[in-house]
């Protein structure tokens, strides 16, 4: 059988959450302000105050209008993935980036240990971005480099999108640091910020390693016999692409290009770290970089605005899923759900065996994780009800928190999280494609996150360290 269009599914699934709506009573936690330990403010739950309210009735009418409403919920993020495309369809045109790849190339080719280290190393580093500081839309501008020069290497898209994405994938959900996670969920639950970073550096080692493992195995597959490519056909459109478009010998012009691009990286390093920038500064980084780019290529204004709209236009699928993505949550919150099933999983947690518990904390954070992908508003919406229930249960509060962590571990098959499907949209990768090819890594990593969670529950304490 052949898998649906990606929209075909998520909107299986607004129809699916709009029918849980009927049957899942309404309901909500009372909320207080909670000051967080880098002096932002969040509304959390407060764990024993769930009340039912009178029930929120949706219409069949909300499967058109909740798409229309994640429209407007995700408008900072749906510029953001426009503006990102537009900029760099000027980009891509230049030929700058087909011909620094093969330069590049052939300097890795002529030296093999460079190329024996090319995935690991990458993905090394990207693990320590997501793990440090959290690096995730950030990605999105990286992927189209990754693929050509995976592609020159020998390899297919989805390894050149698996070095920047699994890798900081990997990162996000074993991290040590990360302030969106571990930080916030650390400050709410009332232990001390940053604890239990010995057990936490070791379990992100081991997470990198399966996930570079993984995708070394399978580039060393692809470059064996690249026919076994998922992806075969779409990276033969690419490569006859590229030949038409790189016609244009290597000039001053495609250094300059370069050299632009390479320096809006350094300075998106420096907002992010310096200046914690998100979505709207980095839009607008990536929108200068492609009309000063344009005009290095002594590209004339219409010009620029054309291969803007081209590249704009390679977005749009991408941007339709991710609102229809935001209104599963809209149908949630306007039905007055979310709590409720926050409670749900807190009851069946409190019924389990203690060995389990942490294993069932995590797959309840994976659910959620489904609707709310935003690390900073799960932590705000879980850890004032898993935390207090994970004394009651017998675990610690860390072990709680590191649940809530590992479930980060599922965002890259999520058809709802709007990074994913932005890089995958980057990738010009079907959604389909790339699940069928992630699904036995994702399961691989959920029995390496119960693993984990086991020496926290039956042995640890967590102290200071």
């Amino acid at each position: 059988m052949k898998m649906p269009h990606t929209l075909v599914i998520v909107g299986a699934l607004i129809l699916l959450v709009l029918v849980l709506s009927w049957l899942v009573p309404s309901g909500e936690f009372q909320r207080i302000e909670k000051l967080l330990p880098d002096g932002s403010r969040l509304k959390v739950p407060v764990d024993g105050t769930y009340h039912q309210l009178p029930k929120t009735h949706l219409g069949l009418q909300t499967l058109f209008l909740a798409p229309i409403k994640g429209f407007l919920d995700g408008a900072g993020l749906i510029s953001f993935l426009l503006i990102i495309g537009g900029s760099f369809g000027i980009f891509q045109e230049t030929g700058a980036v087909e011909q620094g790849i093969k330069r590049l190339t052939v300097h890795v080719r002529q030296r093999p240990f460079l190329e024996l280290l090319f995935i690991p190393v990458l993905m090394t580093v990207f693990s320590l971005a997501g793990a440090v500081f959290g690096m995730a839309e950030e990605l999105i501008p990286l992927v189209m480099i990754f693929i050509a020069l995976s592609r020159a290497l020998g390899y297919d898209s989805l390894v050149g999108t698996a070095i920047p994405f699994l890798g900081a994938a990997a990162g996000f959900a074993c991290a040590f640091f990360n302030p969106f996670t571990v930080g916030v969920a650390q400050g709410i639950a009332g232990v001390p910020i940053y604890s239990g970073l010995g057990y936490r550096v070791c379990a992100w080692v081991v997470a990198t390693s399966v996930v570079i493992a993984y995708v070394m195995v399978y580039a060393a597959k692809i470059k064996k016999n690249p026919e076994l490519s998922p992806v075969r056909d779409l990276d033969l459109a690419r490569e006859s692409q590229a030949t038409a478009s790189s016609g244009e010998a290597w000039n001053a012009s495609h250094i300059l290009a370069l050299l632009t691009f390479l320096a809006a990286l350094v300075l998106l390093v420096w907002g992010v770290l310096k200046h914690h920038w998100y979505l709207e500064p980095i839009a607008a980084l990536f929108l200068g970089m492609g009309i000063l780019i344009g005009a290095i290529s002594r590209m004339g204004p219409s010009t620029i605005a054309k291969h803007f709209v081209t590249g704009a236009k390679d977005m749009v699928g991408v941007v339709f899923i991710v609102a229809c993505a935001r209104a599963l949550l809209v149908i949630a919150n306007d039905a007055k759900i979310m709590d409720t099933l926050l409670l749900y999983g807190s009851t069946a947690i409190r019924v389990l065996p203690h060995a389990m518990t942490a294993q069932v904390m995590f797959l309840v954070q994976c659910v959620i994780n489904f609707f709310i992908h935003s690390g900073t508003s799960q932590a705000a919406l879980t850890m004032p009800v898993m935390a207090p229930l994970s004394d009651l249960v017998g675990i610690t509060r860390q072990t709680c928190v590191y649940s809530f962590a590992l479930s980060e571990l599922i965002n890259p098959i999520l058809p709802t999280s709007a990074v994913t499907m932005g890089i995958l949209g980057a990738a010009k990768i079907p959604w389909e494609r790339w699940a069928k090819w992630f699904l036995p890594l994702m399961l691989i990593l959920v029995v390496l996150a119960f693993l984990l969670l086991v020496p926290p529950t039956l042995f640890f304490h967590w102290g200071p360290v």
